[in-house]
Parts: C-alpha cells; structure tokens; sequence
C-alpha cells in the first residue's frame, strides 16, 4: 500500500495543474490540497481592478504568500481590460437599459475559465486548471459528455453561477471542493496552516466589495436621471433619481407612503418610469430565456420537465421548459412556464434548469410579464 501512495504521487507529480487564487480560502485550501496530492501546483491570479477587494491588491498579496508558503510558483495576469470590457461595461449597458445584469456567469466563463486555460496552455503548457468554486465535474460514461452537478455542501453551492461553462473547459477544470462542506474547508485551512484560514468570505459580487455598493458603482458611470414612480395604473406615487438604482421584487428604498408595501415590477424606459404594486401583483407565471448554454445535455427538440432556480439564494422551484426559435443574435432561447407563479423573476438574471443535482443548462432571462398582466400586450412596458 505505501508503495502505491509513493508511485500514485510521482506519478501525479508530473501532472502540472494551475489555480486560480483570489486570496480567499477557497481558493487557497484548493491549491494545498492539491499541492499535497502531489499535484505540480501553479497558482494564477487574475488582476482584475484596482483597490480593495478579495480579487485585487488585497487579494493579490494574499495569494502571493499562499504560494511562497507552499513553494509554488505564483503569476499575475493582468486582466483588467477584459474585466472592463465584458463585466463593467456589461453591467452600465444593462442596468442603463433597465435590466438587472447578472455579471458572475459571464465573468466565470468570459474573463476567468476561459481566460485562464489560455494563459495555462499558452504560457505554462498544462492544460489543466482548479478553483475554489464549490460544484461537481462528472462524465457520462455513454455519451462521454461533462456533467456539472451541484456541489455536497447545499448552503454553498455555486453551481448556479457556472452554467455557462463549455464542455472544452469543463473537461479541463478540477473542483477540489465540491465533495466537502465549507465547515471542512475552514478546518483543513487551519490543519494545514493557511494564512487565510480566518479570512472573511468574500461578497458574491466584487464590485460591491470594491465600491461600496452597487449604486455606488453605477453612479460612476450613470449621470442621474430623475423621473416618476407610478402603479401599474399610471398614478404617480413619488420619485427616482434614476431607474439604475432599482430591480425588480424591490421593496426598501422606494421612498413612497403606501397603505401596503409595494415592490417593483417593471420599467417604462421611453417615460422613465420605475412602475411598482402590490406583493400580490409581483408574480410572474412564466419567462423567456436567451444566451442559452446546454451543459450536461444537448438541447432537447421537445419541451421538458424541469427544477429552475432563478436566483442565487433562492431554491429550484418546478417548471416547463419550451425551446424557442433563436432571436437575432440572441442565440438558443427557451420559455420556462413555472409550476407556480414566482415572484420577483429579472430580466438580466440568469435562469438554471436542474435534473436533481446535475446543471442541465441555463441563460439570461429576456422578458417576463406579472401574473396581472399576462398575456397582455404591455409586455413592452414591463421587460426592457
């Protein structure tokens, strides 16, 4: 047996693997316990902006001294102009057009994974990568296609943010973490001597951590722009200072005097409106998805039973998937009817549709109208 182990490690000592560090201790227990697998471990992290934050400088020193106490090599690659581009522009475009743009997804497949395997082939000639994410890679042993499936530990599982992962790169990325729960991690940092052991969780949204707060950020790159809040009928019931600064299923912070708490349920970007109502009426019975991604499945000709999650820290609820014609340029697109009507559904938000554990795939909500409303024509005013 310990001849085995000794012949296991030189073997996967010649196996060269990159990780991807933010400076948290996800990232970091991922690194040692690979690095102790005997792994050939090269930790990366990814420059993304300037300041505070677990993915800039704090973030950057952090994963710094994680690899010089593991004696690792450790690169920094400055990716802040494909950050720029596709997440900081992503998000003023989207939330400029009265959408709530969900920026993980994009970031995961268009600044990180994607980015990272290239440097890791190109610059390091391996053609493996990890990360601290907490989810599940399988393959399906007929059709030999990659499954990603939901991480062991529930309460942090992110599975829901990498959905639009491609077979290419989830065939090339390992998650040491997926089979353990964040309790262990935090005890493995800790028995291995990590340095971020006590670290802080960082905030699911970087740009909350490096500016504050979200409204922070896009009064940045938004002038204000000042216009009314109505009810679905038209009635003015107070002001905004600019629709960017709401989303819909928003309750606090609408600064209106109402018998009932009221919420957003849309936008009248032609009038510069942030139309609210009722709980009640904040109920949206089904929606359309574009920018699909297939993960664990080719897409289905027929519609299909389906689990749908359609936030982060929300549970699948039951739902009908249809497929749709393609949209210009929109890609694949589905329409999910759910089982029961749920509240708050976002355009600009990502939609994924599980089998039990396994992601089958997943988009960005295009368009949805309250249960009031449908199958009205003011669809238009409702969804940007």
């Amino acid at each position: 047996m310990v001849f085995y182990w000794r012949f296991r490690r030189s073997i996967l000592a010649m196996e060269r693997i990159v990780v991807g560090l933010s400076g948290g201790v996800d990232s970091s227990v991922a690194a040692a316990t690979l690095h102790q697998q005997g792994y050939d471990v090269v930790g990366i992290t990814l420059w993304l902006m300037k300041g505070k934050g677990q993915c800039c400088s704090e973030g950057m020193v952090d994963a710094a001294k994680l690899c010089e106490d593991l004696g690792i090599p450790h690169h920094i690659v400055d990716s802040r102009e494909v950050f720029q581009r596709e997440i900081v522009d992503y998000l003023v475009t989207g939330y400029g057009s009265g959408m709530t743009p969900l920026p993980c997804s994009q970031c995961n497949r268009a600044v990180k994974f994607g980015p990272m395997l290239e440097y890791a082939k190109a610059e390091l000639g391996c053609d493996r990568i990890a990360t601290g994410h907490y989810a599940r890679i399988t393959q399906d042993p007929d059709t030999g296609r990659y499954e990603l499936r939901r991480a062991v530990d529930p309460t942090k599982d992110q599975s829901y943010f990498l959905y639009d992962l491609t077979q290419e790169l989830l065939a090339a990325c390992d998650f040491p973490l997926g089979h353990q729960t964040k309790t262990e991690t935090r005890r493995l940092a800790a028995e291995l001597g990590l340095h971020t052991a006590e670290k802080p969780d960082s905030q699911d949204l970087c740009l909350i951590e490096h500016h504050g707060s979200m409204q922070t950020f896009l009064d940045k790159y938004l002038a204000p722009k000042p216009g009314d809040i109505v009810d679905t009928e038209g009635r003015i019931l107070g002001q905004h200072s600019g629709t960017h600064h709401y989303t819909i299923g928003q309750r606090k912070g609408l600064g209106i005097a109402a018998a009932n708490p009221l919420y957003v349920v849309g936008f009248d970007m032609a009038r510069n409106q942030v139309i609210v109502a009722d709980r009640s009426d904040a109920h949206w019975p089904d929606c359309t998805v574009q920018r699909v991604n297939w993960v664990s499945i080719a897409a289905p000709q027929e519609p299909m039973a389906v689990s749908v999650q359609i936030r982060y820290r929300s549970g699948a609820v039951g739902a009908t998937l249809v497929p749709l014609p393609a949209g210009d340029g929109a890609g694949d697109r589905v329409r999910i009817v759910f089982d029961q009507p749920q509240f708050g559904v976002t355009p600009g938000q990502a939609a994924v549709w599980y089998d039990g554990d396994r992601v089958l795939g997943g988009g960005l909500i295009e368009s949805a109208v309250p249960e009031f409303l449908a199958p009205a024509s003011a669809a238009t005013v409702l969804s940007p």
